[in-house]
């Protein structure tokens, strides 16, 4: 087994990003619990969540603008050792596509290697060396203690254009919705306003106090740093949002994910920890077009994705609802969650396998005979 590997997962800034490099490095960690692990990151991204994963023996970050191609990286490489046995790429740096969408990162990965080149080098979570695929694991997140009554974290959305996200009234639709079966329960608002070099949610605060004013006991955790949101969001029973790198960042803290499925991408990291995607009628509402086209808006409260509309919301609500309670009580079994997720994007996407995706490809163990 090598001694030494280093995960250099240089990519854009978003949380779940971050997530991703770290179970990488988790699953380095299993195969090889001898081995001195390392990760680089793009500084713009929530490098502070290594604090968080003890299996990290090294921390470097390297500040990288992924479209300009003219930066020169050579200092702040010169400041990570060079002594590693592997380095392993992450696996976007060998694509083309992506290297021609993001020329700041096709730079950074061309001096990396030389800056790396007396290591073996590799692709991280594919090989050459020991990887333990689709590892289970939490962040260090200390546990708090929880109010008697439902704790229900909500995040409107992300960092993508607004109308990649829900209406104000849709969101008060949900709220109402499990209000009516969970009188009592607390809810803890989740975004980032405040605009940095990292990014922040396409909401106004005018629309996340809109939201909040539907529930008669909230908890604003907007704006509060990532670390103290991610232990505020441990002691949530569950986090209901659209798909986005925190809704990841929340199961790496062990909090089950209620999410409403939609817009480009859906989920494909599982850590063990429950959770249920709430799937889209894409006859009625099209979504996961990847890197494709989005379809064509419609007329929500200003233009809206059809997967994230009012009319979409009306026609889930049961399903939202029963499954935040499910998450709740502890009712949903990780593998039951895995297995209902795989299947249904299977059949979204006309039964062929080939179209589906997941991070260590888990979605395997679920389409195997």
């Amino acid at each position: 087994m090598p001694a030494s590997i280093l995960v250099n997962f240089v990519y854009c800034h978003p949380v779940g990003h971050a997530v991703e490099a770290l179970h990488r490095v988790h699953g380095y960690r299993a195969a090889n619990p001898d081995a001195r692990l390392g990760v680089v990151l793009n500084a713009h991204t929530p490098v502070e969540l290594t604090r968080l994963a003890p299996f990290v023996d090294e921390v470097h970050s390297v500040p990288v603008d992924v479209f300009d191609a003219t930066a020169d990286h050579s200092a702040a490489l010169a400041a990570i050792p060079a002594d590693w046995d592997h380095v392993q790429d992450d696996l976007r740096s060998k694509l083309p596509d992506q290297m021609a969408l993001f020329p700041g990162l096709n730079a950074y990965y061309e001096a990396s290697r030389a800056h790396f080149a007396g290591s073996a080098p590799g692709v991280a979570g594919y090989g050459p060396v020991p990887y333990a695929r689709g590892t289970h694991w939490t962040f260090t997140v200390p546990d708090v203690p929880r109010p008697a009554v439902p704790r229900i974290a909500l995040l409107p959305g992300g960092s993508a254009p607004r109308a990649l996200y829900p209406s104000v009234r849709s969101w008060r639709l949900v709220v109402a919705a499990l209000l009516e079966r969970h009188p009592d329960a607390e809810f803890v608002l989740f975004g980032k306003v405040r605009a940095d070099d990292r990014t922040a949610t396409t909401f106004t605060r005018a629309e996340l106090d809109a939201i909040a004013s539907a529930a008669p006991r909230v908890v604003d955790a907007v704006d509060l740093p990532l670390l103290e949101q991610l232990a505020a969001i441990r002691a949530c029973d569950v986090l209901v949002s659209p798909h986005s790198g925190f809704g990841m960042a929340a199961l790496a803290a062990g909090t089950p994910w209620l999410v409403i499925g939609g817009n480009r991408w859906p989920e494909y990291f599982f850590n063990g920890v429950p959770f249920h995607s709430v799937l889209p009628d894409v006859t009625r509402f099209p979504a996961y077009a990847l890197s494709g086209p989005d379809p064509d808006p419609v007329e929500d409260e200003g233009p809206r994705s059809p997967s994230m509309s009012y009319e979409r919301f009306t026609a889930d609500l049961d399903e939202i609802v029963e499954f935040t309670s499910r998450l709740i009580a502890g009712e949903v079994a990780f593998e039951d969650a895995l297995r209902r997720q795989v299947r249904g994007m299977l059949r979204l996407r006309g039964g062929d396998p080939t179209s589906l995706w997941s991070l260590d490809d888990v979605h395997l163990n679920v389409l195997a005979p």
